[in-house]
């Protein structure tokens, strides 16, 4: 399997690739997808540890009060917002509103990933097969000794931007959409339970219960 293994070919593919999706998508889009794509190798979303964070909050509630409670931080970022958003507004709509915010943020940078991803997927093919015509289009001038190794570029050309797109791109392209699909799924848990346990708690204190969310129309 030694032969497969063309260094040239990999960077004419890979590099081609890269800056082809670059023009196409610009700075600012791409990175967007390399840190999705670098989010990946980290630890998914950790719905049970953020749970047992929020369940300090909701204690604090009932021993205290929701007008004397203190925002609680762990190191999330929304839910240390809608910490605050709690206690300043002592509303569970603001909970809900704040949220949505955030929700949406998190699924335009996904689509944005997704979708240069996606675009890395469809012009491999195609640097694949610019590789290969290359290396076919220096035949003529190439000597006698070198047709073979030209003729093996521009296979090995061709062979790696079918594999790039198909085991490479494409993948990573689902995997963030799917990663992201369950981050939000796990949010959207938390926040529900996390809206009846601070009725709960709020039942439970001399505290009014905060506002409940308005019911959609």
């Amino acid at each position: 399997m030694t032969h497969l293994f063309d260094p040239l070919s990999a960077a004419i593919v890979l590099g081609g690739t890269i800056v082809a999706v670059f023009l196409r998508c610009g700075w600012r889009d791409t990175r967007c997808a390399a840190v999705a794509v670098s989010h990946l190798m980290l630890r998914a979303f950790d719905s049970e540890g953020v749970r047992a964070e929020l369940a300090v909050q909701i204690q604090e509630i009932a021993d205290d009060g929701l007008l004397r409670a203190e925002p609680h931080h762990f190191g999330d970022g929304e839910f240390d917002e809608l910490s605050d958003v709690l206690v300043r507004h002592r509303s569970i709509q603001a909970l809900y509103e704040e949220h949505e915010r955030y929700r949406h943020r998190r699924a335009v940078l996904a689509g944005t990933a997704g979708r240069v991803l996606a675009e890395a997927a469809d012009l491999a093919p195609v640097l694949g097969l610019a590789g290969t015509l290359l290396s076919l289009g220096g035949l003529s001038t190439a000597a006698e000794g070198d047709y073979a190794r030209s003729i093996g570029t521009a296979v090995t050309t061709t062979l790696y931007g079918l594999v790039v797109a198909n085991f490479l791109f494409a993948p990573l392209s689902t995997a963030v959409d799917r990663r992201a699909r369950a981050e939000e799924r796990d949010r959207q848990a938390l926040l529900d339970w996390l809206a009846k346990a601070i009725e709960s708690a709020c039942s439970r204190s001399p505290v009014a219960t905060p506002t409940p969310p308005r019911a959609a129309a």
